[in-house]
């Protein structure tokens, strides 16, 4: 079995992060987000900009974690203070991205990865992480109820494709965990 771990990410997991969420979200959205938003992602223009996320994050508590294979990137989290209009500033954090490559799902890296946003959200001085999900995203609303997190009545729709003025809003529900009982 080979080594699978969860660190910080560094400046040099860019391309390979940006490889893995164009991979990951052309898989887990293909029904979900246009087409044409999906054939659009860019890994070299998503690359620069973990490049440039990593080098010089908005504030301290912003964090990208990978998950390796030995040397390999199979997954990432993104968290940071939460900026929801309720969040309580220094109590909530959230994960605003959680991905793991499709070729590597079902393989624990995903669970490595929320144990690493806890334990690295706890140390920042949080007591809680939200995240927002697609209300259709089943797969990932399980995952994470199955890891102890659970719908918090928020919901909200974003444009995903700010070009097409008649596209259809997505739907996303909040979900969190507390820290303080871990």
């Amino acid at each position: 079995m080979p080594d699978r771990s969860v660190r910080v990410a560094w400046v040099a997991d860019a391309p390979a992060m940006a490889r893995t969420q164009a991979r990951a979200w052309r898989t887990s959205y293909r029904d979900l987000l246009p087409r044409l938003v999906l054939d659009d992602l860019d890994t070299e223009a998503l690359a620069e900009r973990w490049a440039h996320d990593l080098r010089r994050p908005p504030a301290a508590a912003h964090r990208a974690l990978v998950a390796l294979e030995a040397d390999r990137v199979a997954g990432f989290a993104a968290t940071g203070p939460s900026d929801d209009p309720d969040a309580e500033p220094g109590r909530d954090a959230e994960m605003t991205l959680l991905v793991v490559d499709p070729d590597r799902t079902g393989q624990g890296h995903g669970s490595r990865l929320l144990s690493a946003v806890a334990d690295t959200a706890r140390a920042d001085g949080f007591t809680r992480v939200t995240t927002w999900v697609f209300a259709t995203d089943d797969a990932m609303r399980a995952f994470l109820q199955s890891a102890g997190w659970a719908p918090d009545g928020a919901h909200r729709e974003m444009v995903v494709d700010a070009e097409d003025a008649e596209a259809d809003p997505v739907h996303q529900i909040r979900l969190h965990t507390s820290l303080e009982d871990a």
